[in-house]
């Protein structure tokens, strides 16, 4: 049985999760093969061990240490470009020691179902999507063992008689609590501020929800704005009815770009400083910098990787991340080439030559690495073979021209095969019956790790179905959003 039309609209209605964004409907959630399942357990142990080696190679960088055991390699241009147009202050903050081994507590990587298997496209350490996922999956009736273990409920018509907040596992809420909460495990019931600024506020409905079902639990979780904090002292409060509540944990849903804007950001540091508030994810600007994928592909790079990460994982990332490069326009001797595709069927000099590659050759992407308004929701990303050659020079040129102080990526585009899924209609007449029909699309996966005892642990994951003319794939409102479960057959 699936659901209907009209419980799926009511139930979203009821309680909105985005600010001013709708999606398409399906009746079933996202079939995932126990194979896929499986994968993306390897897939989250990877990751977390990459963000582990990229600390390792960073902090080596700054110190000009040696990267190999039993060879000579210095790179002191890693950090040159991690730390690029950063502020002083915020480079210091990340180098501090107290922060060696702080990892992100959410990893999402956005992975696309191409012919190939999966391809990692992004890595994400300040994603959206939480409530929404562990919202879809109540709605759906998928519990944690539908998600990770093979035991998918499909909900029927007594599913549609509940209140879709009684129908699941909720692995993905308590996991989230509980990789928050573990930062400061000698505290029985730390305050959680999860601080969400005016800039990511289409995230608000969701991190208020999760706030109100973690409180419904006894737990001390509230959704804020940067402005509702104050300092007293070295420590950070809001006002909660009249009353200054002290702040533990902040789990901070804002880009690191977004501190500029944050009047009390100054308080965030501070209180930090002094060892009275712990943040989540920690900010460290390398561990969001888009750039850190083509790093893994540098050809300088390669025996470090390969002596870094276990075999499992380096195998796991050489199969996964799509060859990337960094647009680094930094001139060249007159006889030598860059690390880069082929414009024109010629090696490039420059990277202007790629303004000349031919549409096949452009089958790449540009987006900017970090650190910047344009680089979350897909804004800044560009694809070649997409776009026509006055808006693929106009990509080009405006990577070089941001270099100085924001970094560009250029990356092999891995192309999402077609599938097929039911997918609602378009509502008619009112009171008509709303039909669902299978369609094809293309598909990007977005599982949901959370940091807990050292362990990259998947709770959920979002599927994202877009019509198949949609050559770049996010959240949009011809898409459809889905929960995912472990389909056995």
């Amino acid at each position: 049985m699936a659901l209907t039309h009209e419980f799926i609209r009511s139930a979203l209605a009821e309680q909105p999760l985005f600010e001013d964004k709708t999606w398409q409907l399906s009746p079933e959630a996202w079939p995932l093969t126990p194979e896929q399942a499986a994968e993306l357990e390897t897939i989250g142990a990877a990751c977390l061990e990459f963000h582990q080696v990229l600390e390792t190679l960073y902090l080596r960088s700054v110190a000009g240490k040696n990267l190999l055991r039993n060879k000579h390699l210095l790179a002191p241009w890693v950090a040159d470009y991690l730390d690029r147009g950063k502020p002083a202050a915020l480079v210091a903050h990340a180098r501090d020691a107290r922060q060696r081994g702080q990892f992100p507590i959410v990893l999402r990587p956005d992975l696309l179902l191409t012919d190939e298997g999966f391809a990692l496209t992004e890595l994400d350490a300040v994603p959206g999507g939480i409530g929404l996922t562990a919202y879809l999956n109540r709605l759906y009736g998928i519990t944690a063992a539908g998600v990770l273990a093979g035991a998918g409920h499909k909900p029927g018509p007594a599913d549609e008689s509940r209140a879709p907040s009684l129908g699941a596992d909720d692995a993905m809420i308590r996991n989230f609590h509980g990789a928050l909460a573990g930062l400061r495990s000698e505290l029985r019931n730390p305050l959680i501020a999860l601080v969400v600024s005016d800039e990511a506020a289409t995230y608000r409905p969701e991190m208020l929800w999760l706030a109100h079902q973690l409180q419904l639990q006894g737990k001390r979780v509230f959704c804020l704005r940067p402005e509702d904090i104050f300092p007293l002292e070295n420590s950070l409060f809001f006002d909660a009815d009249g009353n200054p509540e002290k702040i533990d944990i902040i789990y901070r849903f804002f880009e690191l770009f977004d501190l500029e804007n944050i009047r009390t950001q100054r308080f965030f540091f501070d209180s930090w400083n002094a060892g009275e508030v712990t943040i989540a994810p920690p900010m460290r600007h390398f561990q969001e910098e888009k750039l850190a994928l083509a790093l893994f592909h540098h050809h300088l790079l390669q025996d470090y990787w390969a002596e870094a990460l276990s075999a499992r994982a380096l195998k796991q990332l050489r199969a996964l991340i799509p060859v990337s490069w960094i647009i680094d326009p930094a001139p060249l001797p007159p006889g030598a080439v860059l690390d880069g595709p082929r414009a024109a069927g010629r090696a490039l000099n420059d990277w202007r030559d790629l303004i000349g590659a031919s549409q096949k050759e452009r089958d790449l992407i540009i987006k900017i690495s970090g650190y910047h308004e344009t680089a979350w929701g897909a804004r800044s990303v560009v694809l070649g073979s997409d776009s026509s050659r006055e808006e693929w020079q106009h990509a080009v040129e405006r990577a070089i021209e941001l270099a100085p102080a924001n970094l560009h990526v250029l990356q092999v585009y891995k192309k999402p095969r077609r599938i097929e899924h039911p997918v609602y209609e378009a509502p008619g007449k009112a009171g008509e019956p709303v039909a669902a029909q299978v369609v094809a699309g293309r598909l990007r996966l977005c599982p949901y790790y959370f940091l807990m005892d050292g362990q990259a642990r998947l709770s959920g994951a979002l599927a994202t179905f877009c019509p198949p003319d949609k050559k770049i794939i996010h959240g949009m409102q011809d898409a459809a959003l889905l929960p995912c479960h472990v389909s056995r057959g």
